[in-house]
């Protein structure tokens, strides 16, 4: 069992606005938006805020997000569906990158609305790479992402001056997602894209992925960030076994390494890092869940998973 967090389930799960949550017969407009841009550029931090959840996994390194993961926010008669995707990746041709790759054209392909996010002050190869899969039948609106990072904010015009010659945008608009600046300007102007029609979810719904997802991520979060510039992309996350008994959820995870030395690095002295992971998961867990989590993680060594396409099925890809 492992049911989707809600905004009124046993969770803490809830979002404040002016606006307020909607009822199903309020949604008159809903849609579709993919959130796409290079690796690095703060797209699931973004989501995470509009959302007012954590529901998408976030670190400093590329392949944080291997998946896409739908944040759903109603507001008012609008309901919006952000689709999280991977970053787009220009190097490592192995399958998992080919994986995700694949899963920001499908998104871009089947969209309402595109949300293209780029860092303030740095365009590169890599956010260029992305402009040909960008749809010309369709609103792209361009977020100008970590805008308070930028000491001299008069820097910002002459940015987005060469970047709004790259092609034509429906609006620019300049955010700060970790300070929740500019955002209820950009749910704005991405509101009056949203097609008419009827909710798409249950408007007290966060996300299509349902627990047992979000929990492998959670720990997949948690090495990427403890750990150093090689073992988190050698590594998976598979959940063995969920089920709940009525508050408390049991979980067991195996963390699923390409190489026999990556598993003494994830295990940690005396186990102290494996244990440090599950830990910090399990929090993250307990806090979105909304009930007491048991957890159990080990590390199973499996060579050339993330190359092995019949694998990356099986695990979900």
């Amino acid at each position: 069992m492992s049911g989707r967090p809600s905004r009124h389930g046993p969770g803490p799960a809830t979002v404040t606005t002016a606006v307020g949550a909607a009822s199903p017969a309020a949604i008159a407009h809903a849609g579709t938006i993919a959130v796409v841009g290079r690796p690095n550029v703060g797209k699931s931090t973004l989501l995470n805020h509009l959302i007012g959840e954590k529901i998408s996994i976030t670190s400093r390194k590329a392949q944080t997000t291997r998946q896409r993961v739908r944040g759903i926010l109603s507001l008012g008669e609008r309901q919006f569906v952000f689709v999280d995707t991977p970053g787009f990746q220009t190097a490592h041709r192995t399958a998992l990158n080919r994986e995700m790759n694949r899963a920001v054209q499908q998104s871009l392909a089947e969209v309402d609305v595109v949300l293209w996010v780029v860092e303030a002050n740095r365009y590169n190869l890599a956010d260029r790479a992305l402009l040909p899969l960008l749809p010309v039948d369709r609103p792209v609106i361009l977020a100008v992402n970590k805008t308070d990072r930028v000491t001299d904010k008069r820097g910002l015009l002459p940015f987005v001056a060469q970047i709004s010659q790259v092609r034509e945008f429906a609006a620019i608009l300049p955010v700060s997602a970790s300070r929740d600046q500019g955002l209820p300007e950009l749910l704005e102007e991405i509101g009056k894209h949203l097609p008419a029609g009827e909710a798409l979810y249950p408007p007290d719904e966060l996300t299509d992925r349902d627990e047992r997802f979000l929990a492998a991520e959670f720990i997949r979060e948690k090495i990427f960030r403890l750990l150093g510039e090689e073992v988190p992309y050698f590594c998976n996350v598979v959940i063995d076994h969920f089920e709940q008994e009525g508050q408390l959820r049991r979980i067991f995870a195996a963390v699923i390494v390409d190489k026999p030395g990556q598993k003494p690095i994830l295990l940690g002295k005396d186990g102290d890092m494996i244990k440090r992971i599950a830990t910090e998961a399990r929090l993250d867990m307990e806090r979105l869940f909304g009930g007491r989590i048991y957890l159990e993680v080990w590390v199973r060594v499996r060579s050339g998973w993330a190359d092995d396409e019949a694998t990356l099925r099986r695990q979900g890809f």
